[in-house]
């Protein structure tokens, strides 16, 4: 055997090895080693309702008769982002709903595009499936105001009131390929879910939030889910509909936790030069402002509600 041919033979025994490796760290480190089944989602609380996308996961509290008020919840942490907010309301006499956005938590995860349509849709349907009666409010924290603003613009008729805390104002690019990205994810899994804690001003306040997020990452899916709505969602139709809300006249209010450092609070100006709100700036919070100042932004939003 010649010499040049032993080389080309080495190097692709090499390169044969270096997939192997990889491949087989891949499937250690990868997290989505589990089907959401209805086994497992007998663990959750809630309830849940086929829509036409798959499964979605919800609960309601309070009066059924009460003003209706539905919370969204932020790009990639479920519905228990409201735990808190959800009770209190409810105390306050509002019929409550929050649920969680497809591909997170214990909602479905199709192998479909996540735009603002399918959220649009998710949320139109559940309105319907559960007869609600409209005018309904909405709240949205971070990416929950996008979906919110969303369907507000296109379903003014079902909307009364709206909350947005520390909404998401655009997409930063991703200078990687969804491939890349999605392989970059599965090895850095664990790096994701403490990256959550940047969320917060004082994450030492929160000890289960990390161990909380990754019971969501075990059930396939959720990498897709993710990337294709950080992908695919229009970052310009976002702003474009803070624009457009500002025309039907609804009651706004925007919360915003001044040390936010996800979106931070200078956003809070160009939503405010586009959309007339209420605004209410919390000092000594991050991100989720509900969260580490529960007593005042709670307050205010019941406050608000009952305007």
């Amino acid at each position: 055997m010649s010499t040049r041919k032993k080389i080309g033979l080495s190097v692709i025994s090499v390169i044969a090895c270096f997939i192997l490796l990889f491949s087989i760290s891949l499937l250690i480190l990868d997290p989505e080693k589990q089907k959401l089944t209805d086994e497992e989602r007998q663990n959750s609380s809630g309830e849940f309702v086929k829509l036409s996308a798959g499964i979605t996961h919800y609960q309601t509290i309070g009066n059924d008769s009460a003003k209706t008020v539905i919370l969204i919840h932020g790009f990639s942490v479920p519905y228990y982002i409201w735990d808190g907010t959800y009770e209190y309301l409810a105390q306050q006499g509002f019929h409550v709903i929050r649920y969680d956005l497809y591909g997170r938590g214990y909602s479905d995860r199709p192998y479909v595009i996540y735009d603002k349509t399918l959220f649009r849709n998710q949320l139109l349907e559940l309105f319907n499936t559960l007869k609600l009666k409209a005018p309904v409010s909405l709240a949205g924290v971070s990416f929950g105001g996008a979906v919110l603003t969303d369907f507000a613009v296109h379903y003014p008729e079902l909307i009364d009131k709206i909350i947005l805390i520390d909404p998401v104002y655009d997409f930063k690019k991703i200078k990687a390929s969804k491939q890349l990205a999605n392989i970059q994810m599965a090895f850095q899994s664990d790096k994701t879910a403490k990256g959550q804690l940047e969320d917060f001003k004082y994450p030492e306040h929160f000890p289960d939030w990390v161990n909380k997020y990754k019971e969501q990452m075990q059930f396939s899916g959720f990498r897709n889910a993710i990337l294709s709505t950080r992908f695919d969602y229009n970052g310009i139709a976002i702003k474009e509909n803070y624009k457009k809300l500002n025309e039907l006249h609804k009651k706004v209010l925007l919360i915003w936790g001044k040390e936010d450092k996800t979106v931070t609070f200078n956003y809070s100006d160009s939503i405010r030069n586009i959309l007339q709100t209420d605004f209410f700036p919390v000092n000594d919070a991050g991100h989720l402002p509900h969260l580490e100042q529960p007593s005042s932004v709670n307050a205010k939003m019941a406050a608000f509600l009952k305007q």
